[in-house]
């Protein structure tokens, strides 16, 4: 059995459209022709990967956000919210990359 999410026909880009030469394929997402086999009737794992496909891409995410209206003043404050964790988690995780490196200088000369 073959479980196909989604399935996309995609032009041969620069081929027929010339105006789309500047788009790289890695701009289109993954599950574009994506097919996840089903082995021994074991639904549940190709769900689990087609799940993971999906939030990967961000569709999940997405589908949540489009089930009801969000007011602009809502949207606005979402977005500069994930703008501001954004640069703070990658503030935080060049930060405990710096300290957990093995190669510094020991600070304290005999201290241990």
């Amino acid at each position: 059995m073959v479980c196909t999410f989604f399935r996309f026909k995609m032009a041969f880009i620069g081929l027929r459209y010339p105006a789309l030469n500047h788009i790289s394929l890695r701009s289109f997402p993954k599950f574009v022709g994506r097919t996840v086999m089903v082995k021994d009737n074991d639904v549940e794992s190709s769900m689990r990967l087609i799940n993971r496909i999906m939030s990967e891409e961000g569709m999940l995410k997405r589908y949540r956000l489009n089930l009801r209206y969000e007011k602009p003043y809502l949207v606005r404050r979402r977005l500069n919210y994930e703008k501001a964790k954004a640069i703070y988690d990658e503030d935080m995780a060049r930060k405990i990359n710096f300290v957990m490196r093995k190669n510094r200088v020991d600070p304290w000369v005999g201290s241990t």
